[in-house]
């Protein structure tokens, strides 16, 4: 059987959801039916107009925080303390043990080991001398499934 390959800067939309399609397919015969939930969790101005916030989902008893961002003008608010609590409480109630994210900011970084995240690995450097690290945390309590 022969492969043709094509290499390109540009992700047609249709292409990335056929590779998508195949995988999650491929993922569900062989591990089952995900119970995965989008969590989104929006910081709004005075507008109503999204500045920041927190996107991740729920799958697999755990929370990914796919996205955070806090908007310059109110940083040091201690608003992503309080959005990765709102999101772990969310993720408890969904019947999640833990949460897991990645960063390449030093300061986020920071913020994350403050809220109780551990570091589970890194890679680096990169350009500009940057690495990114993966952190998890387990969710204390009675909710956390043995």
């Amino acid at each position: 059987m022969s492969h043709k390959f094509s290499i390109s800067e540009y992700v047609a939309p249709e292409d990335e959801k056929a590779v998508e399609d195949r995988l999650v397919a491929y993922n569900v015969a062989t591990f089952g039916k995900s119970d995965r939930k989008s969590l989104s969790i929006l910081l709004r101005d005075e507008a109503g107009d999204v500045e920041g916030g927190l996107i991740g989902h729920t799958a697999r008893g755990w929370l990914y925080v796919r996205l955070l961002f806090i908007p310059e003008h109110q940083r040091g608010q201690g608003l992503a303390p309080k959005l990765l609590a709102l999101a772990e409480d969310e993720a408890k109630a969904r019947g999640c043990i833990g949460a897991y994210l990645d960063t390449m900011n030093p300061q986020a970084l920071n913020t994350y080991l403050r809220c109780g995240y551990a570091v589970n690995g890194s890679h680096g450097p990169m350009t500009g001398d940057l690495s990114i690290t993966w952190l998890s945390k387990r969710f204390d309590g009675p909710e956390v499934i043995q």
